[in-house]
């Protein structure tokens, strides 16, 4: 079975950074894929970045130029560097994990997640 545990999250000024990680742990044959989501109140979740396995990575118009997904594959980690924070980025960060525990049988797992309010 494959956990993930979220951290990172806090309150920040309109403009500040904050760096989110989620680690991986159990049985992990290989990973796939990770991202970074987010779901503010009343909205739907969003994918806000991924990366791939080859190193490939994609972003959400809103975040590009401004958040940084990065993985540290020998760590099983995932993280998001955010800079130039929005009010509108505020919402829960849910990171997502896709691979295999066994080279047959895949997984697909998410965090807990992880509050980001970005406040004055």
């Amino acid at each position: 079975q494959v956990q993930l545990v979220e951290s990172g999250g806090g309150l920040v000024q309109p403009g500040g950074s904050l760096r989110l990680s989620c680690a991986a742990s159990g049985s992990i044959f290989s990973i796939n894929a990770m991202g970074w989501y987010r779901q503010a109140s009343g909205k739907q979740r969003e994918l806000v970045a991924g990366i791939i396995s080859g190193g490939s990575t994609n972003y959400a118009d809103s975040v590009k130029g401004r958040f940084t997904i990065s993985s540290d594959n020998a760590k099983n980690t995932v993280y998001l560097q955010m800079n130039s924070l929005k009010p509108e980025d505020t919402a829960v960060y849910y990171c997502r994990f896709r691979g295999y525990t066994t080279p047959s049988r895949s997984f697909e797992v998410w965090g807990q997640g992880t509050l980001v309010t970005v406040s004055s």
